[in-house]
């Protein structure tokens, strides 16, 4: 009898935890949507984990970035257990989502806290690029982020701020030393993705720096 009762107990204590848990769950998302740092500070005190994934697979973290819940954001980055490196199912870290919306306070932080600057694939160079946030493109570069990353298709930061940015962006990444020549999986080079969109300053850059690559006296 000792023994129905005793896992009876258990039962019950497992399914309040259970209850307990899905609320802080529900709790925890509507609280970035909300930037209620509190709420989240009162959550992580009671053990949640700030790492927790939405149903679409986004961290905390990420999400809060995007929302923006910037309280939030800073409130999970205090957290000895907060993992900057956690990624969504498109493989978009922290410091990518930071990047992609010139946040450089938030990119400071974030590269401080030793967050990938070059990581596989997509980078947060190629977000900055694709937004002109100048600033965070010298950071990432002074952070030695690779000036001529190739993404899985092959495109270069310089090509995403040809098509996507503009001259200032465009012209940053070459006086930095971004190679105009290179070409994507298609054989598309950074003035072919500037012409396409008919962004004429930035392929008369681009034209620019290809010539004076040009040895001299060449016939």
């Amino acid at each position: 009898m000792l023994k129905h009762i005793r896992f009876l107990l258990l039962c019950l204590l497992g399914w309040t935890q259970t209850l307990v848990f899905a609320g802080s769950y529900d709790d925890f998302f509507l609280a970035i949507d909300k930037d209620n740092a509190p709420l989240v500070q009162e959550l992580l005190n009671r053990g949640f984990d700030p790492n927790t994934v939405n149903p679409r697979g986004v961290p905390g973290l990420l999400l809060a970035i995007r929302t923006p819940a910037p309280k939030v954001t800073e409130t999970l980055l205090a957290h000895p257990d907060i993992k900057v490196e956690q990624r969504n199912r498109n493989d978009e870290s922290a410091l990518m989502l930071a990047a992609l919306d010139g946040n450089l306070a938030l990119c400071k932080l974030l590269l401080e806290m030793d967050a990938d600057v070059n990581k596989p694939g997509w980078t947060p160079l190629h977000y900055a690029a694709t937004n002109s946030h100048v600033e965070v493109i010298r950071l990432l570069l002074d952070s030695y982020a690779y000036i001529d990353a190739a993404s899985p298709n092959g495109s270069t930061p310089l090509m995403m701020a040809a098509m996507y940015g503009n001259s200032s962006a465009v012209k940053t990444l070459l006086e930095a030393g971004a190679d105009p020549t290179l070409k994507n999986a298609i054989g598309l080079t950074a003035i072919d993705f500037a012409q396409q969109v008919k962004r004429t300053e930035s392929a008369e850059i681009i034209a620019a720096f290809v010539r004076a690559r040009r040895p001299k006296g060449a016939w």
